[in-house]
Parts: structure tokens; sequence; C-alpha cells
């Protein structure tokens, strides 16, 4: 067994690695750019080696400083994590020919797999159901046209290196056809250097399905189930589970035994997962084999079980699996949630900036009988104060949960999201709620299209129902009561002008567009029990009792017997006296104060927001790269304004009207902030 190892990776999966390797007894080597000095997987690794600034192109990306790391540090293998180098067929064969093993698939293995022209070739000579289409290169967008009329549309269009949604368009005509080739060209050109484009059909109502196979250099393959990752935004996965809601045993076990059928075929030898695409009735065809450890793989080790990085780093080091087909088990449902760094009310642009508070959930992982893992994990590489940089990707944890079946798997999800605090910077924590909720998915019944049916004008407040709002209300009013108790017992008060508890309040509540309520609201404490009081709101009845401190973020306690999370702040930049009041993905502010207060309040005039609209605006923090407009400019609505470019993705603001620029108030390179004005029209 290896005695050291090298991490290529940062973030969430580099510490996820050094858990597992301290587990193992093994010392571990971080490396990370400029950007990441502080991160918290340098902190967590023995040693730690600077690759370079902190674009990864100059860093993470860069090989030779990778394989000039391991070497100076005697590690004797590296694993590459996913992304960046994960699936580089060029770096693990660079890896292996340095005398170092990677702990990964074989070089060979990887480029079989990497081309998925090749790799659909692969899957049919190893009798794998593949989709009807074109697998060779395609030459012209008129070719293109052709071909999709010969497989009948609707058809996918493709890049050959494509990945992440890149160089992926679906085609329902010979104009989608002719325009989506172009388009894909010239995306895979520009991301992967390989404008290679293929068609094929394009399955209806298709879900996403993958297989975890895992082999061994002894000949050795075994599928370790299955994973459901259809709920997806712009091809990106939000949330995964196992096993699947949709498929049955037959599917399960036809679909693994040509996961492993395919891995033998290009001598498999770690953990791998092959991606199928599901239709409605239960027909599935091969996507693609990712040669890595998928960022969803929690999940399969929660049902099973298995760490998959100790059996990946075991399998490099030469052992044979300690398991066959027949002990894989399946225990429970799995559920995660990617909690990313964007705002989902604002089009999920990327938020960036220090974590002024990071507090996950409390982990509750224990095992069962059989060795399946239940309760809440939180996989991450960011702490409380770490700073999230525009350089990276978006995604700073997982939030794993694993119950006995998908009800409770659902509901210790949700209650999770609840109790996870970040403040500092955006999440995507109300988007994921709402998804929880949804009657569709709580039924198991979506596709990858959920996310554009359901949610196809973006992302809105009103989009996160709240089952009971007067909860929200009630526990406002609890808190402030709380507070109002502390501070009558304060000593050294003036006779007569000391702070009186009262039991009647009225909360006001302000809505989304600016508009007030006004709630009335009657607490009574609950003699002999700190912490507990029965509040009443418009006749409904809340008995509460929380032994969280007043400072604290996330409030946990008991409402009617039923145990709770809600996270409550007080203040806001626009209103110090505010209680913020945030629970199932639904955010409230509240005032609350004397029912005389509560009139006076109702009678004073409402301020407009300023008029921003002769502005285009920084939705996001990030840097900014072009501006393509100067002063006295006509522009057109719909024009290209300016382009931001954070966390890998370049993001074009546009005119919404038409206009003459009368100032360019930022300037190419300048960092900016959210709602930074960039642009003034006249």
């Amino acid at each position: 067994m290896f005695t050291k190892i090298l991490i290529a990776n940062r973030g969430e999966i580099a510490c996820r690695v050094i858990a597992t390797a301290k587990k193992m007894g093994i010392a571990t080597v971080a490396v990370y750019s400029e950007a990441d000095k502080e991160a918290r997987h340098v902190q967590l690794a023995d040693e730690a080696v600077l690759l370079g600034p902190a674009p990864s192109r100059e860093s993470y990306l860069v090989a030779d400083k990778i394989i000039e790391a391991a070497k100076k540090t005697g590690a004797q293998a590296i694993h590459p994590g996913y992304g960046f180098l994960s699936e580089n067929e060029a770096f693990a064969r660079r890896v292996e020919e340095e005398g170092m093993a990677f702990i990964g698939p074989k070089h060979f293995s990887i480029a079989a797999m990497g081309d998925k022209i090749a790799s659909k070739k692969l899957a049919n000579a190893a009798k794998v159901n593949t989709i009807p289409g074109w697998n060779d290169a395609i030459e012209s967008a008129e070719r293109a046209v052709e071909i999709a009329r010969d497989i009948g549309y609707p058809v996918m269009i493709k890049a050959s290196a494509g990945g992440g949604g890149k160089g992926l368009r679906v085609a329902f005509n010979d104009k989608d056809a002719l325009d989506g080739f172009k388009a894909c060209q010239n995306e895979a050109r520009n991301s992967f250097g390989d404008d290679r484009i293929f068609i094929e059909k394009f399955v209806q109502e298709p879900r996403h399905i993958e297989i975890q196979v895992l082999g061994d250099s002894h000949g050795n393959v075994i599928y370790l189930n299955e994973r459901e990752c259809s709920i997806q935004r712009r091809h990106q996965k939000v949330i995964e589970e196992a096993p699947s809601p949709f498929i049955s045993d037959a599917t399960r076990k036809a679909m693994g035994e040509q996961a492993v059928a395919l891995a033998r075929a290009v001598k498999y030898q770690s953990a791998g997962t092959v991606e199928f695409v599901v239709g409605k009735d239960q027909d599935f065809y091969f996507l693609e084999m990712n040669t890595r450890l998928q960022v969803e793989h929690p999940v399969t080790e929660c049902i099973t079980g298995l760490d998959l990085v100790e059996l990946m780093i075991r399998v490099a080091a030469g052992e044979k699996l300690p398991l066959t087909q027949a002990d894989v088990k399946r225990e429970g449902w799995a559920i995660e949630c990617r909690i990313n760094a964007e705002d989902p009310f604002r089009n999920f642009l990327p938020s960036t900036g220090r974590l002024v508070r990071f507090a996950p959930p409390t982990q509750t992982m224990f095992q069962s009988n059989t060795d399946a893992l239940y309760g809440v994990r939180v996989d991450t590489g960011v702490q409380d104060g770490g700073e999230i940089p525009m350089f990276y990707d978006s995604m700073i944890a997982k939030l794993i949960v694993h119950g006995k079946d998908r009800t409770e798997a659902i509901a210790r999800m949700q209650e999770a999201l609840n109790g996870f605090v970040i403040r500092g910077i955006s999440s995507n924590i109300p988007f994921q709620a709402a998804l929880l909720a949804h009657p569709k998915f709580i039924a198991g019944d979506f596709n990858t299209g959920f996310i554009a049916e359901h949610y196809a004008h973006g992302f809105r407040a009103e989009d996160v129902p709240h089952s009971d709002p007067d909860f929200l209300v009630a526990l406002a009013a609890f808190v402030r009561r709380k507070s109002r108790e502390r501070a009558a017992g304060l000593s050294g008060q003036l006779p007569g002008y000391g702070v009186k508890v009262g039991h009647d309040y009225c909360v006001i509540v302000l809505d989304s567009n600016g508009q007030h309520t006004y709630r009335a609201v009657h607490v009574d404490e609950v003699v002999g029990q700190i912490g507990s009081a029965v509040v009443t709101v418009d006749g409904k009845r809340y008995a509460l009792t929380s032994p969280s401190r007043l400072n604290d973020i996330c409030v946990t306690g008991i409402c009617n017997a039923e145990p709770f999370s809600v996270q409550i702040e007080r203040g806001t930049p626009r209103n110090p006296l505010a209680l913020v009041v945030q629970h199932n993905g639904t955010r409230i502010e509240t005032m609350v104060v004397s029912p005389r207060m509560g009139e006076l309040h109702a009678l004073m005039p409402f301020k407009a927001p300023a008029d921003m609209s002769r502005y285009v605006l920084s939705p996001m923090p990030g840097l900014l790269v072009d501006v393509a407009v100067q002063p006295g400019q006509k522009v057109q609505a719909g024009e290209r304004v300016a382009v931001i470019e954070a966390m890998k993705m370049e993001n074009v603001l546009f005119a919404a009207a038409d206009g003459v620029v009368a100032k360019v108030l930022a300037a190419k390179g300048d960092s900016l902030v959210v709602d930074q004005p960039i642009v003034e029209f006249a």
C-alpha cells in the first residue's frame, strides 16, 4: 500500500480524498493555486505545494507542475479527483511513465471512453444499447440536416469532445439542425479544441440514470447499482439519488450487466460511471462513460456501505476487489443536493466573496447492521470565513442524506437544508427546497426536462410557497418575545422606564414587492419552562420550545410536538430592526412591534426604491472583461453591452431597451460587486 499520495485537485473532492487517505494511514500532499493558499484542503493535508497563479490553466491544469510536486514530496501515487486533469489520457500516461500510480483507470481506458464517437462504436461492439444515430464526424451543416432527416426529428447534436453542457443542441426541424450544428462546432472548437460533431436520436421524456462500476487489475468488474440524476438545470445535475424511483429490478440488472460488459471491453481498473438515457418505457441507451469518480458518488456509498475512494486507492495499489457482485448491497435511500454559490433569484448567476458565516448542519451518519450509512453527511472544501473565488466552479458543498426509504430521505434533506447556514454569498438552497417540495418530485414523476418545464421563466420567491406561513409569523413573535424577556431582566433600569414584555404584538411582514401586511399576535409564556411560549396567530395555536440562544442564526426546537430548524437573523441593510425568518426555502422579512406602533407604521408613506432602469448593473461579483459600448453610442434593445467573467463562465449583459449611452462607469479589468453600475443611458 502507498505511504503518501498527492491529490491533483482542490475544494470538496480534495478534502474528500484526504479524509479517506487519513483513515487508511496514508500521508497526503495538497496542491494549490495562489487563490487557494488559505483553502481547507491545504490545511487538511500533511504537505502542500504551490502550483501557480489563480487561473486553472496556470495551476491545476499544468501537468508538469503537478508531476514535479509529486516527485519533490515523494508521493507514490496521484489521485486526480474529478474535473481538471481527471480524464486526461496524456496526464494518466505521464504519471505511469514517471513511475507513480494513477489512482484512476489506465490511460488506454480513458482514451477509449473519452471520445464520444469512438466510445459509441466500442459500446456497440460490446452489445451495449446505443441510441440510433450517425457516429462518424459530420463534415458540414448541410450534411447534418440530411442525417437528421434520415434519423427522424427530434435529434441531438453533440460535440465528440463535449461535456458540461457545452457543444450540445436539440433540433426539432431543419433550421434547428443547421443552426445547432454551427453553434456546437464553434463551442467545441473554442472549449475543447476539437470541433467534430455527431448526431443521435433524441429520446423523449428522458431520464438520466447512471451505473457505478468498479474494476481491478485482476479482471474483476462489478456494478454498484444506479444513481438517478435527472434533476438537471442546463445539463448540470442539481439533485441526485440512489436508487432510482423509476426503474424496475429487471431494468437495473440489465443496465448493470451492460455497464460491466463495456468496462470489461476497455479493461477498466478503478471506479467509473456508465451513463444511460432512459425513456418513458424504460428503454435505455448508452450515453457516455465517465472515467473518474463522480461528484455524486456519496449516494452510492450510502446505500452500499462502501468507500469508493478507498477502493480506488486499493485497486491502484494492485489489490483485488474485496467483494463480488453478489456481495453488493442496496439498503435505504440516499439523496444529494449540490450546494452552489449562485443566486437562484438572479437567474442563478454566480456569487463570489467571503463566507461571513458557513455552518453546515450537524453530520449524523451512523452505520446500520449491514454497514450502510444513515443520517446526514456534508462534503465540502470551504469553511467559515473562507473565500469563494471567481476562478473555479460554483459548487461549495454537497449535502447528502440517507433514510430507510425515499420519504424519510426527502424529509431529512428538507430539515438539513433548513439548518444549513450560508452568509456573505448567495446559495441555491431556496431552489433546492422548492424542488424537494414539488409534488412531482415527491411522486418521482420527473425527467431531465423537469426544471426547464416548471421553472421556465426563472425562479422567484413565490415559487416556494410555505405550507404554513403563520408558523413563520409565530416564530418571529416568539423570538422577539424572548428578546424582550431578556431585556426586561437587565439590572439598573430606571423606575418607571423599564422594558415591559407584554403579550400582544403586531408582526409587520414585508413582501417581495415592498408592501406590508400587519398580523395581530398574542404570546403567552409557559410557566416553569424556560424557552417556551404559546403563540396565537389568527386563532392558530403554536406551542413553541427552543433551547437556542438569541444570537443563533439556526434556531432549533419543537412546535406542536414536531421538531423544526429555522434560520432567523436580526437586521438588514435597509432595516436594522428587522427579523428575517427562513424555513423550507421561504424567506420573510418582519418587524415585531407593539400594536400601537403597528397602527402608526400603517400610516407611514411608502418610499419607492430608486429608479435604476437607466443603468446596466452587474448582476454578480466578477471581472469586467469587455465593455462593448462607448458614450454617445446608440444602442438597441438586446444589443451586447458588457461581458463579466465569474466561475469559469462568461456572462453577457444586453441592453433592455433602445437608448443612447450617457456614461461608461466601469472599465475593462475592473472587479465588480453586485448591482454596481457599468453603463448609464441618457
